[in-house]
Parts: structure tokens; C-alpha cells; sequence
């Protein structure tokens, strides 16, 4: 790593640090809520957590508010709108994106950015050609991005397809590819910046 990209790296840690403890005292009573509606609204635990490929292809767990019914949770990993595995409380944390907010944990931790490539399940993320996945994975992911914002809708999609894997992987990925490329090379604190801004305007909308 170049003396440039080192000090881009470590102004983006910086900013997730000091944006993500500022946001924690309005954050966290928000989470205690979430999660106990979720409880309430189904067996099982308020979180849920799942393997996803991270920094240099390290395998960590992702947090998130769980959406689905505990006994309904191991089934397939794309999720349509419509999934009748998706809880009542799911359905609303899903569509305003606040399932995601427990990933402020793996911000804290090192494991993820504010912004960056989404993180894949491995399934996924090994169909990606050799070269362009470790270009993705050069930087850490993220809870959102441009491709976060662009396919927003991306569950109704994947409904209205007869297929919905075979419309992520084909139609999806290589769309989301291109967003991920773009941010690697192209990355700085002000476009991440500008990135968060732009995902509250979409999920406010």
C-alpha cells in the first residue's frame, strides 16, 4: 500500500470513528426500541448475524435486526419482497433500511466503513473474476453506497423476477460490480460524506 492510498485509508477510519460515536446517543435508544419490537414480535433473538466476506476476503459477522422468523431463517439467502419468511416488524425495518443499524457495531470494530462496497456471503462474492474481487476487497465494506442507493428497490425486483437468483447474478452484480470499482479507485472522505447524505435523502423519501 502507497503512502497516498495509507493516508486516504486512515482519514476514512477517522471519519467512520468520530461520525459513528457522535451518532451513538441518538443511536442507541433507537436500537433498544428496535429491538424490542422485534422481540415482541416474534420468537427469537433481536439480532441477527450472518457470514460475509470483508477486508482481504476476511470472513466476519454482519448485524442486523432480524427480519425473519427465527425457524424460517436458514432458507435461501436472497430475500424478494413479498418473502412470506419476513416478520411483521420486518417488513417496515427492511423497507426503511433501519435492519441495517446494528452495523454500527462492525464499525466500531474494524470490520466494516460507513461507506463502501455492501458485503457479500461468500456465495456470492466468489463469482466475482479473481482480480476484480480483490479490488473490491482492497477497502473495507460498507453499510452503504452508491449501488446501496441505486438498488434501493432491489428485494422488488428480485419479486418480480421468475428467477430472482438467476436475476441477481446476472443482472444485478455486474451493475453492482461497476458501483464497487468506481468506489475504490475514486473514494475520498468527501465523497463518503456526500454518500451519506444522499442515502438519508433516499431513505427519508
Amino acid at each position: 500500500m502507497n503512502a497516498a492510498l495509507a493516508q486516504r485509508q486512515a482519514g476514512k477510519r477517522v471519519m467512520d470513528l468520530v461520525l459513528t460515536v457522535l451518532a451513538l446517543p441518538l443511536a442507541l435508544p433507537l436500537m433498544a426500541l428496535l429491538a424490542l419490537w422485534v422481540r415482541l414480535d416474534s420468537p427469537g433473538p433481536a439480532l441477527f448475524r450472518q457470514q460475509r466476506v470483508g477486508l482481504g476476503g476476511r470472513l466476519f459477522r454482519i448485524h442486523k435486526f432480524r427480519t425473519m422468523r427465527l425457524h424460517d431463517a436458514s432458507g435461501p439467502q436472497l430475500t424478494a419482497a413479498g418473502d412470506a419468511r419476513i416478520t411483521r416488524a420486518g417488513r417496515w425495518l427492511r423497507r426503511t433500511k433501519l435492519d441495517e443499524l446494528p452495523q454500527l457495531i462492525d464499525v466500531l470494530k474494524g470490520d466494516m466503513s460507513l461507506v463502501g462496497p455492501r458485503p457479500e456471503v461468500p456465495r456470492y462474492m466468489a463469482l466475482y473474476p479473481d482480480d476484480v474481487r480483490q479490488r473490491i476487497l482492497s477497502v473495507r465494506p460498507g453499510i452503504t453506497d452508491r449501488a446501496a442507493i441505486e438498488f434501493r428497490d432491489e428485494e422488488r425486483l428480485l419479486a418480480a423476477s421468475d428467477d430472482p437468483e438467476q436475476t441477481y447474478v446476472q443482472a444485478i452484480m455486474p451493475v453492482k460490480q461497476r458501483y464497487y470499482i468506481d468506489y475504490v479507485e475514486r473514494h475520498s472522505v468527501v465523497g463518503d460524506l456526500r454518500i451519506l447524505l444522499d442515502t438519508a435523502r433516499a431513505v427519508l423519501r
